[in-house]
């Protein structure tokens, strides 16, 4: 399956892991459990590990940008890990389209990343006061 999904930190952290090249099909799956865990916990802090990806289809890229638009005040913070310079240009360019903060780790840092969300949860901030 070309999109994994964890939940972490009692649903306040999804990590996605995506493979492959995606199709407009993946979402299907991806988009009534990141709405699920929305309505749950309200904003989540989501690692986004593009370790092993190809890209998206044209169908993709519309579910995706769709996605985008509906969900753009739900994510806190959005950790991008990849592997390559063109996953980090994704990172600068998906920045308008969430209210999220966005920070790209190299996939040699992925518990850099986990690290970042978990600072920025809300249980973290509790437990820090």
């Amino acid at each position: 399956m070309p999109i994994q999904l964890n939940e972490e930190n009692g649903g306040k952290v999804l990590v996605v892991h995506v493979s492959g090249k995606l199709a407009a099909a993946d979402y299907e799956h991806f988009v009534p459990e990141f709405e699920r865990l929305v309505r749950l916990h309200g904003k989540l802090n989501v690692l986004f590990d593009m370790t092993g990806f190809h890209g998206w289809t044209a169908g993709a890229l519309w579910a995706d940008t769709k996605f985008a638009l509906h969900h753009f005040h739900d994510m806190d913070r959005l950790a991008v890990v990849g592997e390559k310079k063109w996953q980090e240009g994704m990172a600068t360019f998906c920045k308008p389209f969430t209210k999220a903060t966005v920070k790209y780790f190299d996939h040699a840092d992925a518990a850099g990343a986990r690290a970042w969300l978990e600072s920025g949860s809300k249980n973290a901030a509790s437990c820090a006061s």
